[in-house]
């Protein structure tokens, strides 16, 4: 399923260009490959990843930290992006068949969310957002798709709703 596996190596591979990823060639030698301006560039973008993470109030009194998830959120939305558009090359895409009363577009993307969902305790959440690279499964889908403009036309997302963000305002790291 390309909304599932799909994204997860999508992500995978977006790692090779994160903030992590950058610092190694093609040899998986430690080397600055980049150009002082791509350098530049990228941090001004991934800059706006990380403030919009930590922004996220995931608790009444604890707030997410988008400086420790920065390579894990770049790489979810990178993979969203290319396990998408590779989904969109099929042809259970193409047919556009509604299965279960959901698009192909929205079968991806409820794929995507279900590979997120989970219970955890208020402990655990502490303890994962003072620790864990990765944002909380939640912010995960509710961070992520926001930003991903076909997520609002597979869904109709319009302003008003709640996890609407101006197209200009949305992130794009590439």
């Amino acid at each position: 399923n390309y909304g599932a596996i799909g994204v997860v190596i999508g992500h995978e591979m977006t790692h090779g260009f994160d903030d992590q990823g950058r610092h190694y060639d093609k040899d998986g030698n430690m080397t600055d490959w980049w150009t002082a301006e791509d350098g530049k560039n990228f941090e001004a973008r991934t800059g706006k990843y990380a403030d919009f993470f930590s922004a996220i109030k995931v608790l009444p009194d604890l707030y997410a930290n988008g400086k420790l998830t920065l390579g894990e959120n770049l790489a979810d939305h990178g993979g969203l992006e290319v396990a998408f558009n590779a989904f969109m090359k099929t042809p259970e895409a193409k047919a556009g068949k509604t299965i279960m009363g959901f698009t192909p577009e929205q079968r991806f993307f409820i794929a995507y969310a279900g590979v997120w969902a989970n219970n955890i305790t208020e402990a655990e959440i502490r303890s994962r957002v003072k620790s864990d690279p990765h944002s909380l499964g939640e912010w995960r889908v509710n961070g992520a798709l926001p930003h991903i403009n076909a997520w609002y036309k597979a869904f109709g997302v319009k302003e008003g709703d709640k996890l609407f963000i101006p197209e200009s305002k949305r992130l794009k790291l590439w």
